[in-house]
């Protein structure tokens, strides 16, 4: 199939690419505006091959959205372009509301148009398939879990905007007929995270011997999902599952905020000990918490491995030890990240 990948150069954007291209014969057209967590080197494994192709263009921007659709004729559209980062929300909504909001109205109507000129059969066999959070359910209790039909209750300037997405997704399926797809995930990890985000901030952070922040009392749990694993899923999704449907997607392994910190430090204690023999832990230092903090998400995966088949193959251990040998391997990739644009500082500091 020819599937245009929208954010194809963003985190999971980059994962979903590299295993098209790398395990089954789908031609990928990326479509990205390079912002800041835009990183075209996440695609260099992939950027050789002929079934790969890639435009610099804004989802917000109609024009090159149509020529895109236009020019590749695509069977899928997975959506994966947002602004991601909740504390950056905080300090900056306007870019959240915009991308995510506006964006995906553009690429609503603009993949609208396109599918009403292709053949009935083509038609049927189409999927915008739109790529979403977990975080638009709110927060969680000690106990429960998030199902495809919990309510929304998003709490950060994010999350809400990831929430107006999924509903007009969903409006332009029952209105317009749209072979629409959704699925909401829990917080991924793995290699090519951009620096900004909890995992690879601590390992970088750590590296350079800098102080482990950890918001409030650190026992905020979150569900983390190998960004590999929730690429098959939704390889699995756009192939398999049903227009109108929603798929939650989980990695079936809550850990609290303070745990993963401590996973990671110990990791790093064995693969490269500090110099002063002392542990990496010791660095750990407590923040004030971030405003409006949720305390704990967690996914209920069952309808997806029930109607698709698909469960997480890499557990939280694997993970993130194969997460901590990646950046340990990989510094340059990180590095030109810092050097040019981000320097691990404190984000999402609530302001008037």
């Amino acid at each position: 199939m020819r599937i245009l990948i929208t954010g194809g150069a963003g985190f999971i954007g980059s994962a979903l690419v590299r295993r098209l291209i790398e395990h089954t014969n789908h031609e990928v057209l990326v479509f990205d505006k390079l912002t800041y967590a835009g990183v075209l080197s996440s695609l260099e494994p992939v950027a050789s091959s002929n079934r790969y192709t890639f435009v610099q263009a804004d989802i917000c921007d109609a024009e090159a959205v149509s020529a895109a659709l236009r020019e590749f004729r695509p069977q899928v559209v997975a959506h994966l372009a947002a602004e991601s980062h909740v504390d950056r929300s905080i300090d900056g909504p306007a870019a959240f509301i915009h991308t995510n909001l506006v964006g995906t109205f553009v690429m609503l109507n603009q993949v609208l148009e396109y599918w009403r000129t292709l053949r009935d059969d083509a038609k049927a066999a189409f999927r915008f398939h739109h790529i979403s959070t977990d975080e638009v359910f709110g927060t969680l209790g000690e106990e429960g879990l998030f199902t495809e039909t919990t309510p929304y209750d998003p709490r950060s300037p994010y999350s809400a905007s990831k929430a107006g997405s999924d509903h007009l997704v969903r409006a332009w399926g029952h209105t317009y007929g749209l072979p629409v797809l959704v699925t909401n995930c829990s917080n991924n990890y793995g290699p090519y995270h951009f620096p900004e985000k909890l995992i690879p901030l601590i390992i970088i952070r750590a590296l350079n011997g800098e102080p482990l922040p950890i918001y409030g009392d650190g026992t905020n749990v979150r569900d983390w999902l190998y960004v590999d694993d929730h690429a098959r899923a939704l390889q699995t999704v756009f192939e398999k599952g049903q227009p109108g449907e929603t798929y939650n997607v989980g990695g079936d392994s809550e850990r609290t905020n303070i745990e993963v910190v401590k996973a990671i430090c110990g990791i790093l204690d064995q693969l490269r000990p500090r110099a002063d023999g002392l542990g990496y832990a010791e660095q750990i230092t407590f923040v004030t918490d971030r405003p409006g903090h949720d305390q704990r998400y967690a996914i209920d995966a069952s309808k997806i491995a029930a109607d698709l088949g698909w469960t997480p193959s890499v557990s939280f251990e694997q993970g993130i030890a194969q997460t901590v040998r990646w950046y340990l391997e990989n510094q340059s990739w990180w590095q030109d990240i810092l050097n040019a644009r981000y320097a691990t500082q404190r984000l999402g500091v609530a302001r008037a």
